[in-house]
């Protein structure tokens, strides 16, 4: 290792967005459920822009309900099996093998290792998709390339709350403070700085313009700070 220790012990990612883009396979689950449900929905990209402002799927679906007042919408009752449907479609679109890894991830989490850091996930998604995911990318599974994987059906307050980031630290036995959270949207920026975390950004396509000044560094491409002497070198910039 060159170069002063990074002050951190930990690398928390996001899921969806930040380790790929997965967001348009999310919005094809969504909307071949619906009509698979017999349900007149369907979910632009613009829509679904708007729609990710609520992080979670089944709360997604509320709000659209909310929001929308569509005529044929299910009942309270029927949004958990909906979703366990389209969670279960977009696995199979996953696992058609399209995803990759946004550029520079993979080599943040093995460059990580070399220099003795732990790495997590902190998602609002569930423990399912990360797996499906990790495998679909050729990483393996899941809990073998993270110390921990705290999921959105595992606390009670999804992103923007820093409930989930607040467990990726428990299970990794470390203070936030200790960590370094990567994301790719506001609500998870805004999720990870309430939870005492440093916060990197580098925004996607659903995410371009949101508001990242509370970020404590913003890229266009996490292969900018892949490299830990870049790191280092950026976030003492940005100090």
């Amino acid at each position: 290792m060159t170069g002063a220790p990074l002050p951190f012990r930990a690398f928390v990612f996001d899921v969806d967005g930040t380790l790929a883009e997965t967001e348009e396979l999310h919005r094809r689950a969504f909307n071949e459920t619906f009509t698979e449900a017999g349900l007149d929905w369907h979910w632009d990209r613009s829509l679904y822009r708007e729609l990710l402002g609520t992080t979670g799927g089944k709360e997604r679906i509320r709000a659209f309900m909310r929001d929308y007042a569509p005529e044929t919408a299910p009942t309270e009752d029927d949004i958990p099996a909906l979703h366990a449907r389209k969670t279960w479609r977009y696995a199979e679109l996953v696992a058609e093998g399209t995803l990759s890894l946004r550029p520079g991830i993979a080599d943040l989490i093995a460059n990580a290792r070399a220099e003795g850091l732990q790495v997590a996930v902190a998602t609002t998604t569930n423990l399912p998709n990360v797996e499906a995911l990790t495998r679909a990318t050729g990483q393996g599974p899941a809990p073998q390339i993270f110390d921990a994987i705290a999921a959105g059906d595992m606390v009670k307050a999804k992103k923007p709350a820093p409930d989930v980031f607040l467990l990726a630290a428990e299970m990794l036995g470390l203070p936030p403070t200790a960590c370094l959270a990567f994301e790719d949207s506001r609500n998870g920026l805004i999720s990870a700085k309430a939870a005492g975390m440093a916060c990197i950004v580098s925004p996607g396509p659903y995410t371009e313009g949101q508001d990242f000044s509370e970020a404590d560094l913003v890229v266009r491409c996490f292969s900018e700070v892949a490299d830990m002497q870049a790191l280092r070198r950026k976030m003492a910039r940005a100090a």
